[in-house]
């Protein structure tokens, strides 16, 4: 038998050790998936309630994607910094600060009279859930530091994480359809004010470490490498990818993150720390999450309009359709966590994940317009969210463990990073792949013919399918050949990453 211990402890004063602390970690799981959740579901509540929005404000149909892509460009560029900020100021005050500023941006947007007004409240969003997430993430590494206990934490979250953008897409339809457009934002601030005063309350202060320095030319050139590697695929998805200002910006998004992974091995104090992806579990893991945020968009985006366009359901309807893929998701990372996780390792875990998601999404394949939800839509949706179950929390775990708590915030912001650029790569390349499928499929045909304008729908969602699971097909393989075999422990109290 060999151990290999991948990081040092964490010094005893970083980690919340005290007995009081440790009868209350449970709560403060609770604040934590709270503040994750509102984050993750803003990224798809507010997709149901654009066509009353669109209507309200009278902005045009080319406009409507902004509203989207305001919170995923600020979001995705600022991920990083947004974790060192929280190493260097301390957990408790950068949640509480984001929680704040995402509550105060949720107000403005949703009192918004115009689309400018919509669109800069939801940029704010962006920037204050860049806050939120990876201090979420971090706060809930260095709480849970028991390998049962941990396991169970992260089984948790891995399921808010994964269930969020469904759970968005019901809310968003309730919301909608029952009060208004408005509710899909002002909601933020009843999780806001849960969540803040359960930090205030539950949550330890956290001693800034006077070591963490603020990595100034790696800050500008990740946040707008992100920004135009962001802003490239959203350009993409609304006009093509020939357009100049596509290439454009997907190329200059390529040379600045290059020249950041360059200067982080330079200087003192690098923003991202080359050590932590240095573990070839936690690369694997970092994969994992980028591709089946890829991926994932392959349900909820396209079944979606597939629900409501070619099915007739309502935005209720629609969110309801999506629980049984949550309660599979749910279920199945408890699952993971709490049994499978003490037998096999992420080895088997996340590539028996990557396989059903992908055998779930093919299945979906064989939708056409007479299909019927409880023997066509509702068993793939099980299988895909089971996949799902099986990644996310062993992904989010494998990511954020040994990581030294000095670098716990940035080490959890590059988690969320890689989420949110594999899900705005995922949104526009398969719109592309689908509007381009839906265009040949018209070649030829009477395109005034409303069966052949459907069948050219059916096709494009069909391509959209197909290229998820291919995603996750190559994500099978890649985390296959790159984590360790054997079972995963961590040490009780200092909780390292050991390999048996």
């Amino acid at each position: 038998m060999s151990t290999v211990t991948h990081s040092a402890a964490p010094p005893a004063a970083a980690q919340p050790q005290n007995s009081h602390h440790r009868r209350r970690r449970w709560l403060i799981l609770a604040v934590i998936a709270i503040a994750q959740l509102m984050v993750v579901l803003d990224a798809t509540i507010v997709n149901i309630a654009l066509p009353s929005a669109q209507k309200d404000l009278g902005f045009s149909s080319d406009s409507r994607q902004w509203v989207v892509t305001a919170y995923s460009l600020a979001f995705g560029a600022l991920l990083l910094l947004g974790g060192r900020i929280a190493d260097l100021i301390g957990r408790k005050t950068t949640l509480l600060i984001g929680l704040t500023g995402f509550a105060a941006a949720s107000a403005l947007a949703g009192a918004a009279t115009n689309f400018e007004v919509l669109v800069t409240g939801r940029a704010l969003q962006g920037v204050f859930g860049a806050l939120l997430a990876p201090t979420a993430l971090a706060l809930l590494t260095t709480t849970f530091t028991d390998a049962k206990e941990r396991a169970k934490a992260f089984g948790i979250y891995g399921a808010v994480a994964g269930a969020g953008g469904g759970i968005g897409l019901l809310l968003g339809g309730v919301l909608t359809e029952h009060l208004d457009w408005r509710w899909c934002l002002y909601v933020n601030l009843v999780f806001a004010a849960v969540a803040l005063v359960g930090a205030a309350i539950l949550l330890p202060r956290h001693r800034r470490d006077r070591n963490v320095k603020i990595d100034i030319p790696g800050t500008v050139t990740v946040t707008a490498g992100l920004f135009a590697l962001v802003y490239g695929f959203a350009n993409a998805e609304s006009h093509s990818w020939s357009a100049p200002l596509t290439w454009g910006c997907l190329a200059l998004g390529a040379i600045l993150i290059t020249l950041f992974v360059w200067l982080q091995q330079r200087v003192a104090h690098p923003l991202l720390p080359m050590r932590i992806l240095a573990d070839r579990n936690r690369a694997a893991s970092l994969i994992a999450m980028f591709i089946s945020a890829a991926g994932m968009f392959g349900v909820n985006l396209f079944l979606t309009y597939y629900l409501q366009g070619v099915l007739g359901y309502s935005p209720v309807e629609t969110g309801l359709a999506f629980l049984p893929m949550i309660g599979a998701l749910i279920v199945i990372s408890q699952i993971s966590s709490n049994i499978l996780v003490r037998f096999v390792g992420p080895k088997v875990i996340v590539p028996t994940g990557m396989l059903l998601a992908a055998c779930g999404l093919l299945w979906l394949t064989t939708l056409d317009a007479t299909t019927s939800y409880v023997g066509h839509i509702l068993p793939p949706l099980l299988v895909f969210g089971a996949g799902l179950g099986l990644i996310m929390a062993q992904s989010m775990s494998q990511a954020t463990a040994g990581i030294a708590a000095a670098d716990s915030g940035v080490g959890s912001a590059t988690v969320n990073t890689m989420q949110q650029v594999g899900g705005s790569i995922g949104t526009a390349l398969l719109s592309s792949l689908a509007a381009s499928a839906a265009s040949s499929y018209l070649v030829g045909k009477d395109v005034t013919s409303q069966a052949v304008q459907i069948q050219a729908t059916l096709e494009s969602y069909s391509t959209a399918y197909w290229w998820s699971a291919s995603f996750f097909a190559i994500g099978m393989v890649i985390c296959g050949l790159l984590y360790r075999r054997g079972v995963t422990r961590s040490d009780p109290d200092a909780a390292p990453v050991v390999h048996m």
